[in-house]
């Protein structure tokens, strides 16, 4: 069971990703801030065009505008959520990272630890 996840390790590029995680998290945290700046105008909407539907009355433009309104402000809800979600997944990801490599150093001196402490047992057997 333990073999494919060592398989698994030994295959990622943690030099790669070692290499790209702040970027990764510099850039999740400028989609933040561009989340969070105020949104800039854009172009209005494309008018309704009247020679092919049928004459909808003020109440149904009312209605029809409060709907899009609502989907709108829930799309704007479901992004901000995604951008804050992406941001702590960079986090994540940073600490992860870091995690790693604090892992992989700890394990080559653990290597040099062993190697030198079986050195020191071959010799004193050798005496």
């Amino acid at each position: 069971m333990a073999l494919p996840w060592l398989l698994a390790l030994k295959v990622i590029p943690w030099g790669d990703v070692i290499e790209h995680a702040p970027k990764v998290l510099n850039a999740a945290r400028k989609l933040m801030d561009r989340q969070k700046a105020p949104a800039s105008p854009t172009a209005p909407p494309r008018p309704l065009d009247l020679a092919t539907d049928a004459q909808p009355s003020l109440g149904e433009l009312k209605n029809r505008l409060i709907e899009a309104r609502q989907l709108i402000d829930q799309q704007a809800e479901v992004q901000l959520q995604m951008t804050q979600t992406l941001g702590e997944l960079a986090e994540q990801n940073a600490r992860l990272v870091a995690a790693v490599e604090l892992l992989r150093v700890r394990t080559r001196v653990f290597m040099f630890v062993i190697a030198a402490l079986a050195i020191g047992v071959i010799v004193l057997f050798t005496r």
